[in-house]
């Protein structure tokens, strides 16, 4: 089966990168608005995400892993609501700035542009790449 991509977002004042590689693990939680959710709910054990500090500075800073799939998330009494949990991968040699995506002709329908406010979104595996190459990152 094919790995799918995404992209998290967090503010690092709440819960930042150097916060999950601290832990080693986390569920993905607080997530209150339904497509956000519905991509939780399609994230599969083995898929990458890229960690995005949202708010505080405005960049990718880490890749994590997927490695439990959607269940119900445990700091809400609503059914509706699920986490995953993540580990973390590798962090990024150089951050990739919201303004360098922005500015990335090959970036110019990621969907974290186009869905600004949610807080998980699918990227496609170019998009993945690209990112990677701007962060000085290679997955090996």
């Amino acid at each position: 089966m094919a790995r799918s991509y995404w992209l998290v977002k967090s503010e690092p004042n709440k819960y930042s990168w150097d916060d999950l590689v601290r832990d080693g693990s986390t569920y993905w939680d607080g997530v209150r608005n339904y497509m956000a959710r519905n991509n939780l709910q399609a994230m599969k054990k083995g898929d990458l995400a890229l960690y995005y500090h949202s708010n505080e500075g405005k960049e990718i800073v880490g890749v994590a892993r997927v490695t439990r799939e959607s269940y119900p998330d445990p700091t809400s009494d609503d059914e509706r609501w699920v986490v995953v949990d993540v580990e973390p991968v590798k962090p990024f040699v150089v951050p990739v700035t919201l303004a360098q995506i922005r500015e990335d002709p090959e970036l110019r329908e990621i969907a974290m542009l186009r869905y600004n406010r949610l807080s998980v979104v699918p990227i496609t595996q170019p998009e993945f790449r690209r990112i990677l190459k701007l962060g000085r990152t290679p997955l090996r």
